[in-house]
């Protein structure tokens, strides 16, 4: 059965990262590791031992090769897994644009490798 894709941008399999929660006060409230299990141009899925509030920001540090870039984004949804496993879509938000760059060639690069 195909099913249908309705997202905006194609997502690639990727990293372990690193991430801050943010308050309203732009506080940082936890801090932790992260598996990413994928990756799209505005947003990332990820996996974590630990829920992030729908209303913090998340500053997350992704390692794309050679080069580390740091994006904040806001949780879109929570899905517990399981065993304390959550997986956790953020949405990219005021990406820099050197940053949403690298994190393009990045996904070019690993497209093209399928």
């Amino acid at each position: 059965m195909k099913t249908t894709e309705h997202r905006k941008s194609q997502r690639l399999d990727s990293l372990n990262l690193s991430y801050i929660c943010l308050d309203e006060d732009q506080q940082a409230v936890k801090q932790g590791m992260g598996r990413t299990l994928n990756l799209s141009e505005s947003g990332i899925l990820l996996e974590t031992y630990f829920p992030i509030a729908m209303e913090h920001k998340v500053i997350l540090s992704i390692g794309l090769k050679n080069r580390v870039v740091d994006l904040k984004g806001r949780p879109v949804h929570l899905r517990s897994i399981g065993k304390g496993v959550y997986e956790i879509g953020i949405e990219f938000i005021e990406p820099d644009p050197k940053t949403l760059k690298a994190v393009k060639q990045f996904l070019r690069s690993k497209s093209s490798k399928r």
